[in-house]
């Protein structure tokens, strides 16, 4: 079943409450921490995914994009996040190690993501423990970006080791997501959408949604 995760990244932050609320026709509610140092940008931290806990029962995917995730895996868990991912690339692969284990301890599903320098293969000594893998189809850091059509293949990359070894665990896709692109990465084997510009930079978010999931 395909699942849409709106990224509040688009949203107004002075009415954030509001924006969730225009897109409660999605399943999950997509939430991009950044930290100024593993992206150039800063978003936000643990207080405003406590308050949009407090405004919501959507699922909260947590989208850490910070270094040294294993820090902060605690804090995001208590303030309400559902799943946590982390990136391979923000640390040592006995510090994202430690950052699962933390988030089973939690008790919050467990995703990896993936910039696009990064190869498919790279999820493997995880793979087998996720619920989710995260394929950036941008570079992170900003919202808006034009979608990379060469990551299609990592996409299908990712699908294939997914179907092998874990056939539970789900493959999102997040950057330049659009009607049009939707199509595609459902094609290479994606199952969830992150979408931010084209859900809240269209008249009627809810629309968007829809013709996100092809209706």
């Amino acid at each position: 079943m395909i699942k849409i995760a709106p990224s509040i990244l688009s949203a107004d932050f002075v009415n954030l409450e509001r924006d969730i609320q225009r897109v409660a026709s999605a399943d999950w509610l997509h939430v991009d921490v950044m930290d100024g140092a593993f992206v150039p940008n800063i978003t936000i931290g643990v207080p405003v995914v406590q308050s949009i806990r407090r405004c919501t029962d959507m699922f909260l995917d947590v989208h850490l994009m910070i270094e040294k995730p294993e820090r902060y895996i605690a804090a995001f868990a208590q303030a309400g996040a559902n799943l946590l991912s982390v990136h391979l690339e923000a640390d040592h692969p006995s510090g994202i190690a430690r950052a699962l284990a933390l988030m089973e301890e939690h008790k919050v599903q467990k995703a990896v993501a993936l910039r696009p320098i990064t190869k498919a293969e790279a999820i493997l000594p995880y793979l087998e423990q996720l619920d989710l893998v995260l394929v950036m189809t941008v570079e992170p850091g900003f919202g808006g970006q034009a979608f990379m059509d060469e990551q299609l293949t990592v996409v299908r990359q990712v699908r294939e080791l997914i179907d092998r070894y874990n056939p539970a665990c789900r493959l999102e896709v997040d950057g330049g997501v659009s009607p049009k692109t939707a199509a595609q990465v459902l094609a290479a084997g994606a199952d969830t959408l992150v979408a931010g510009s084209a859900v809240y930079g269209a008249p009627d978010p809810a629309q968007a949604i829809a013709a996100l999931r092809g209706n």
